[in-house]
């Protein structure tokens, strides 16, 4: 099992197309994978569920990712989100 604290750093936070980035991200992985803040964790593998942690730029997500594969899906995750999900700085 791994466990991560990630601050989402894009400017419009954990918004639709970004979660729907995540998600994709995380399903790509067999290994479960949860994230949330303040002991509310969910599905990261879900669209929906990440929309509604309502995570703006800032907010650090804690993830947990056990399984399979749980290393390639922690360094994949980190990376989309250092790269702002694609939208640039």
């Amino acid at each position: 099992m791994i466990t991560a604290t990630l601050t989402i750093i894009n400017r419009l936070g954990l918004h639709a197309r970004a979660a729907t980035k995540l998600a994709a991200t995380c399903a790509r992985y067999p290994c479960t994978i949860s994230c949330g803040r303040d002991g509310n964790h969910v599905d990261a593998k879900s669209i929906m569920s990440l929309i509604l942690l309502a995570a703006p730029k800032g907010s650090t997500l804690d993830f947990i990712f056990d399984g399979e594969e749980a290393e390639q899906a922690h360094s994949a995750v980190a990376a989309l989100i250092a790269d702002f999900f694609g939208e640039g700085g």
